[in-house]
C-alpha cells in the first residue's frame, strides 16, 4: 500500500470511493466544496492506493477555534476506506500519516468528530477536557481534540466549521 497526496486524476475515483463506503452523496460533496474553498490543504489531502486502486482517503482542510482570538486550526473530516478493504489497517495508516504531515507542516491543533475507540489511539482526547466546545449537540467523547504543538494546549473556545459542512 502506498499513501500520497491527492491528485486531480484521483477526484473521479475518491468521490466513487466515498459514496461506496458513506452510502450517500454528501461526504462527495463536502470534499468538492473544500477543494474549492480557502479551507483545503492539498498537502494534508491523501490517499491510500493498493496496486493502482484508491482504497482510501483523508482529508484535513482548516476550521476556526474562537476564543479570545480565532485560531485556524485542522478538522479531519472526512476519512473514508472503501468497504472492501476496511479492517486492514488503512484508516490508521492514513490518520498517522495524515498527523505526521500536520506536524511536520507546524499546524497546531487537529479536530475530529468520531469514535473514541478509534481516534484515541491517535492521541484525540474529548475536546471539552480543554475547554474546546464543540459546534454540534453530540455526546462530548465524541467530539475530539488533539494537540500538535503541546503549547496550544490552553487555548480554548467554540469550533466554528466553514459553510462547507452546513449540508452535512
Amino acid at each position: 500500500m502506498q499513501i500520497r497526496v491527492e491528485t486531480l486524476t484521483d477526484y473521479p475515483a475518491i468521490a466513487d470511493l466515498l459514496l461506496a463506503a458513506f452510502e450517500q452523496g454528501e461526504e462527495a460533496h463536502l470534499v468538492e466544496k473544500i477543494r474549492l474553498s480557502d479551507r483545503y490543504i492539498p498537502e494534508l489531502t491523501l490517499v491510500a492506493e493498493k496496486e493502482g486502486v484508491v482504497v482510501g482517503h483523508i482529508l484535513f482542510s482548516y476550521i476556526d477555534l474562537v476564543g479570545a482570538e480565532t485560531l485556524p486550526v485542522l478538522g479531519l473530516a472526512p476519512l473514508a476506506v472503501h468497504p472492501k478493504y476496511q479492517q486492514q489497517g488503512i484508516g490508521s495508516a492514513l490518520v498517522q500519516a495524515g498527523l505526521a504531515k500536520a506536524e511536520e507542516r507546524g499546524e497546531a491543533i487537529a479536530i475530529v468528530l468520531g469514535h473514541p475507540s478509534f481516534y484515541s489511539r491517535f492521541g484525540f482526547e474529548p475536546s471539552v477536557a480543554y475547554g474546546i466546545e464543540s459546534p454540534f449537540p453530540v455526546p462530548a467523547e465524541f467530539f475530539m481534540v488533539t494537540f500538535l504543538q503541546p503549547e496550544r494546549q490552553g487555548y480554548p473556545g467554540k469550533v466554528i466549521y466553514p459553510s462547507a459542512f452546513a449540508s452535512l
